[in-house]
């Protein structure tokens, strides 16, 4: 069983990773990683010594090829896995309005889609679909 939490802040030493909730001309965007045939939301791994807001900035551009577009914080999550919340791991959850594309993705990423937000094969199923969720409620849409 996985949980996902939502929180307004944690010390910033806590958080491992940053997930880019990405749209571009009301299109979803989402990622398909060349090993996986499943789909996912944007982000990664935060390096040592980056900042989050760099870390949601360089992964948004590796894995859509993302050069021009501003980009906004929602809010930290969390997972825990199987009730072990000593493991909790946390990231922070942006959005980003994309404006322009280079051609090329430099990334273990093999390709993009453009969707509704409609994804009938999730990377991570009992995660994703809730970090939609949350900013769709945070946002005030349906």
């Amino acid at each position: 069983m996985i949980e996902v939490k939502f929180y307004k802040e944690v010390d910033d030493s806590l958080l491992k990773f940053a997930v880019i909730l990405a749209r571009t001309q009301e299109k979803w965007v989402f990622c398909k990683h060349r090993e996986r045939d499943t789909f996912e939301i944007p982000g990664g791994h935060r390096e040592v010594g980056e900042d989050i807001l760099t870390t949601a900035k360089r992964e948004l551009y590796e894995e859509t090829g993302a050069v021009d577009f501003d980009i906004e914080k929602i809010c930290v999550y969390s997972v825990v896995r199987d009730g072990k919340w000593e493991e909790e791991s946390f990231g922070m959850l942006y959005f980003a309005e994309i404006r322009t594309f280079e051609r090329e993705l430099h990334s273990e990423i093999e390709k993009i889609i453009l969707t509704d937000g409609k994804v009938d094969r999730w990377t991570y199923p009992e995660i994703q679909p809730k970090l939609m969720e949350k900013y769709r409620e945070t946002k005030g849409e349906v």
